[in-house]
This record gives structure tokens, C-alpha cells and sequence, in this order.
């Protein structure tokens, strides 16, 4: 594998039981089971291993009636990862169930879109409905970070090593990012909440936690110009996910598989 080309994992850590109903504007008809699936994701090859999102704690999870499925670390840990000896983490954005796990990665510099950071400790957080998504707590753990020089911003689309690209979207949150990682199978988009779930994508239609619809719509062109194909895209909640791609390892199946392989036909 050379120095610009990677293998992807996601990790599942976590599920809430949810209907349909609660995960589109303006309800759902069909009002079926359709849970969350929380993930963070790796990236690697010989040369660097980045982490993407760092998920929630045990604590986070009973104060939200999350479902802790396996800490983050363990998950890390099932793909020979140490938490202590990573050194980027990119944060798709500051809402509690990405960017948790205070303390979790002590050396690691932490990669973040200016407008998310603005927007987290700015005076939009004055309103409830726009602050829930967030934890305090995690917001001033970033900002000690900030101060502890630990903190890079990115603004826009910037190239972050060779291979692997960050671009703002918007929408879901004001300063989402995801990331754009060339593989053997072509460029994958680690879409985060662009797309909860594959049907946002497809249907055209919009989670109720937003901060722009029309960024959010706007957002759906620019994953999809990214990826090599709609295939290429990863939605960021969908248990679909699990199923569509293989495990590295059968002891890992419904907990870590592997995007850099090809997706088996829907």
C-alpha cells in the first residue's frame, strides 16, 4: 500500500432504539424500527493511523439513555490501536456523541473547522435547542486544548496528508467537516452526519437536528461529488453499514468492518 492510500474501519460503540418517525422532518408514514448505530472510524496504512471522532463515555451514555455497546477504546484496542499513542484525531464536529471521551487520547492533536468552534462557544449555544447536541463539558475540554497548543483549525477544504482530504459541509452542525480518503477501491467519503442514514441521501430528506436545511441539502451534492461513487459515501449512523461491508476479523462482525473493500450489493 503507498504512502497515499489507506484502509478505513468503523467501529461500533454504541445504539439507540428509535422509530422512523424521529428521524426525518415531518415524521415518517411507515413508522418502523430504525435505530442509530454511533461510530467512530480509523484510518491507516504503513506510514500514520488517524482516528475520526472520539464518541461518549459510560457517563454520557446513562445522561442521553444512549446504549453502550463497548467503550471506544476497546474498539480502538480490537485493531491493535492504544488510545495514549495516537497523535491526530479529527473531529467531524462538536456534537457530544463525536466529540466525547475527554481525555481518551492525551498526545493526540485534534482537528477542527474554525466555524465549529465558533459556532459551539459563540451565541448560538444561548438557545436550547440549538446548545443540546453539545456537552459542556467536552466544549471546554477543546478550548483547554486550544490553549495547550493541541488544537489545529481547518478552514473549508484543506489537504490534511497525502491521500486524505477535509472539507466543510455544514448543515447538521454549522462547522460539519467530513473526510475524503483515497482507498484501492477509489476516493471514500467519511460523510459523519451529513447523512445519518443512507435513506437522508437518497430520499433527499432531512434529519430533525440541524442548523441549515439548506446546507444540509446543498451538503448531500458536495459528499457525492467527492466520492467516487454514491457507494463511496458512509452515512454516519446507519446499522446498514455493518452489514454491507466485511469484518476484518470474524470476532469483530457487528463491530468493526472495513470500508476500503467494496460494499456487497445492497
Amino acid at each position: 500500500m503507498s504512502d497515499d492510500t489507506y484502509e478505513i474501519f468503523a467501529i461500533r460503540y454504541a445504539h439507540s432504539a428509535r422509530r422512523s418517525p424521529e428521524n426525518f422532518i415531518g415524521g415518517d408514514s411507515h413508522d418502523v424500527s430504525m435505530p442509530l448505530a454511533y461510530f467512530n472510524w480509523v484510518i491507516r496504512n504503513a506510514e500514520r493511523t488517524i482516528v475520526v471522532d472520539t464518541g461518549f463515555d459510560a457517563a454520557s451514555a446513562k445522561k442521553r439513555n444512549r446504549d453502550l455497546v463497548q467503550p471506544v477504546e476497546t474498539g480502538l484496542r480490537s485493531l491493535g490501536i492504544e488510545c495514549s499513542a495516537v497523535s491526530d484525531v479529527i473531529i467531524t464536529h462538536m456534537h457530544y456523541d463525536h466529540a466525547g471521551n475527554d481525555g481518551l487520547f492525551p498526545s493526540a492533536c485534534f482537528h477542527v473547522q474554525d466555524t465549529e468552534m465558533a459556532y459551539a462557544t459563540g451565541r448560538c449555544m444561548c438557545h436550547p435547542i440549538l446548545n443540546h447536541p453539545y456537552d459542556v463539558d467536552n466544549v471546554t475540554t477543546m478550548v483547554r486544548r486550544v490553549y495547550e497548543g493541541k488544537v489545529r483549525f481547518h478552514e473549508g477544504a484543506s489537504e490534511f496528508a497525502p491521500g486524505i482530504t477535509l472539507h466543510h459541509i455544514g448543515g447538521h452542525a454549522r462547522g460539519l467537516q467530513v473526510v475524503r480518503v483515497k482507498t484501492a477501491r477509489g476516493h471514500v467519503v467519511l460523510a459523519s452526519d451529513t447523512t445519518h442514514f443512507y435513506a437522508h441521501l437518497d430520499q433527499r430528506r432531512i434529519f430533525p437536528t440541524v442548523d441549515s436545511v439548506a446546507d444540509v441539502l446543498e451538503g448531500y451534492d458536495k459528499v457525492l461529488g467527492l466520492a467516487t461513487s454514491r457507494d463511496h459515501v458512509i452515512p454516519g449512523h446507519d446499522p446498514l453499514v455493518l452489514e454491507l461491508y466485511p469484518s476484518p476479523d470474524d470476532r469483530l462482525r457487528g463491530s468493526v468492518v472495513r470500508l476500503d473493500i467494496a460494499p456487497r450489493p445492497a
